[in-house]
């Protein structure tokens, strides 16, 4: 009569509860917040002591290219000069 083999699939992959890792500060400094259900973002971008607001400006097609053109950071330029124009 043939024998079974033992599936040692099983017992290979099989890991003991009591040899789980210790919870230490580190693991716990990992860890999302969550308050109720909800989750707490952490750390980002800190906030500006004067932060910039949304609008909507109307602006010359010319003078919106000439500003575009210039690369990255063209909305920011455009506040300087209208800050330099209002005399701020």
């Amino acid at each position: 009569m043939p024998t079974k083999k033992p599936n040692t699939k099983l017992t290979a992959d099989w890991t003991d509860p009591d040899d789980a890792p210790r919870l230490d500060a580190e693991w716990f400094a990992g860890a999302d917040l969550h308050e109720g259900t909800k989750l707490v973002r952490q750390g980002g971008r800190p906030k500006s002591a004067s932060p910039t607001r949304a609008v909507n400006l109307r602006l010359d097609a010319d003078v919106l290219e000439h500003f575009r053109k210039s690369g990255p950071g063209w909305q920011t330029r455009i506040n300087e000069a209208l800050r330099k124009a209002a005399g701020l």
